[in-house]
């Protein structure tokens, strides 16, 4: 769990996550993630975390995600996609588009998901750039972003929220 964390926060805080492209070190201060929020993940009997790496390696754990279903009354539902990281270092050499590309897959062969969604901040306009190349439609929901609790960061400027990116998987 400690690597888990570790990774989430090297990919979207602080100066180490300036040596990829995901960071969100303009944008917010404070934490990504903390061991109690990674345990409660790991612990949802209605998601999964899948995780790649490098065995062996200096920094075997590469990249993660979360995935969560999310049964619909009248049919297969959706899942949620979160806590997708991949190491800054590591950024930018197809891993994350693997990743994905599996948990996507994981989603419809796992739950029959009929769709994938995520949220992601609004403002972070490159990284919704690469989610539409991959088949993400956005949506225009979008849901603020929780000023005041620091479990999520603490923001470098108003106006945050956070957008729904929505993916058929059908």
């Amino acid at each position: 769990m400690p690597a888990l964390v570790a990774l989430v926060e090297s990919a979207y805080r602080g100066e180490a996550s300036r040596a990829g492209w995901t960071t969100e070190a303009d944008l917010l201060d404070g934490q990504r993630t903390d061991p109690q929020g990674v345990l409660e993940t790991l612990r949802d009997p209605s998601g999964l975390v899948l995780t790649a790496g490098r065995p062996g390696a200096a920094e075997p754990l590469l990249a993660c995600c979360h995935l969560r279903h999310r049964p619909a009354a009248d049919g297969p539902g959706a899942v949620y996609f979160g806590m997708f990281a991949v190491r800054p270092t590591a950024q930018g050499g197809g891993i994350g588009a693997a990743v994905l590309a599996h948990a996507e897959h994981t989603a419809r062969t796992t739950w029959a998901a009929a769709r994938m969604e995520m949220q992601v901040i609004s403002a972070r306009a490159d990284l919704i750039a690469w989610y539409e190349r991959r088949g993400y439609t956005r949506t225009g929901e979008r849901t603020p972003f929780p000023y005041g609790d620091e479990r999520f960061g603490i923001p470098r400027r108003p106006g945050l929220e956070f957008e729904l990116l929505v993916k058929p998987l059908r």
